[in-house]
């Protein structure tokens, strides 16, 4: 969920999105739209808008959409989510667990959850991905993004059990997206006997290692695409309708090795110690120490990458959406990195490194055609 203006690349790890969200009034862009006749009659009649202006505000790997909704000098954002592809009941339930805990989520201004319309409050324009094209504003973004995730974690608690558990048969489908869409459909890549099993027992790793870690409220999607730069209370936070009960590091991994823009092993160290300090003072986390810590987040980044380059391959082959491929290679990346820190991983950052990472590479020059 991204209500993102387009900006220009720069010259750091960072690629943003490939489709610009275009602003032109929805009559310029949207034309034979049974959804969009719907939206503006709910907005005309149900809520007498009528002389409210829609540009469309996002691209999204899902079916929602969203629109900024222009009405006497204010924005908010329509999303529209086809009752037969979208559930806005997810969206509703979170909303309101994150906003319990005094951080900045839409807040709902008027619903037709039987269409799948919802008016959110704007956070604005800005992703962090965008701010980010300016290094100089990393440390700033990323300690309120940290903050922000530590009061998630700690004003959460009473909500996170509620919540659907990230349990071991969730941890392994997700992993399943790698071999079945990365190296199965997109890449054609048969493994052999030998790496079938050294790859089975490093899942199993993978599976033990978030499991042994302390349960919180994992947004799922806590990354830069999905916070907004807002001059209060920042960041806004959004796209966190898949939130579960799941392992402490995974929004952390999420953030700080982002699939669409990766900064120095130094700086990731040293925001991730930030974050193990606060969660500490928070009583989210104790009697754990560092190097626990650091490899409880190494291992569960591998889990959260493979799970991911899966998902930008399914994107592609199922719905018809390459825009996500060029950041495989990134995504991969991350894994090989943390397979050459974890003796017991190296198996894994030998075929990801050796086989599979070349061969991604190879196909993006056809990906599109």
């Amino acid at each position: 969920m991204r209500y993102a203006r387009s900006a220009a690349s720069s010259d750091y790890n960072c690629r943003l999105p490939s489709n610009p969200t275009s602003e032109a009034p929805v009559s310029e862009t949207c034309r034979d739209d049974p959804r969009l006749d719907r939206l503006r009659l709910w907005l005309e009649h149900g809520l007498g808008w009528r002389d409210a202006g829609l540009a469309p505000a996002s691209a999204d790997a899902s079916f929602r959409r969203y629109f900024r909704v222009t009405h006497g000098g204010e924005t908010c954002i329509a999303m529209d989510a086809p009752p037969d592809r979208e559930d806005v009941e997810p969206y509703l339930r979170v909303a309101a667990m994150l906003r319990d805990t005094g951080v900045n989520a839409p807040r709902v201004v008027a619903r037709n959850a039987d269409e799948g319309f919802l008016l959110l409050t704007d956070l604005g324009s800005i992703t962090y991905l965008a701010e980010l094209a300016d290094r100089s504003r990393a440390d700033v973004l990323y300690a309120d993004a940290v903050r922000a995730l530590v009061r998630i974690q700690d004003g959460g608690r009473s909500h996170a059990a509620g919540l659907p558990p990230y349990d071991e048969k969730l941890l392994r489908f997700e992993m399943s997206l790698f071999t079945d869409w990365l190296l199965g459909r997109h890449l054609g890549l048969e493994l052999t006997a030998a790496e079938s099993a050294a790859l089975c027992r490093i899942l199993d790793r993978l599976v033990a290692n978030a499991l042994e870690q302390p349960r919180v409220f994992v947004h799922r999607d806590y990354h830069s695409r999905n916070l907004m730069v807002c001059p209060d209370a920042n960041p806004g936070i959004l796209d966190f309708q898949d939130a579960v009960h799941g392992p402490l590091t995974y929004d952390l991994v999420s953030l700080l090795r982002d699939c669409y823009v990766s900064w120095p092993q130094s700086k990731v160290l040293e925001w991730a110690r930030s974050f193990l300090e606060q969660a500490r003072v928070a009583d989210v986390v104790h009697g754990v120490d560092e190097a626990t810590f650091l490899r409880w987040f190494d291992l569960m980044g591998v889990q959260r990458h493979l799970k991911a380059s899966g998902i930008f391959a399914r994107l592609w082959h199922r719905d018809g959406k390459p825009g996500y491929l060029p950041d495989v290679p990134r995504t991969l990346g991350y894994v090989v990195e943390a397979c050459a820190r974890h003796d017991e991983l190296h198996p894994l950052g030998e075929l990801v490194g050796e086989r599979v990472l070349p061969a991604v590479r190879a196909s993006l020059g056809t990906a599109s055609a």
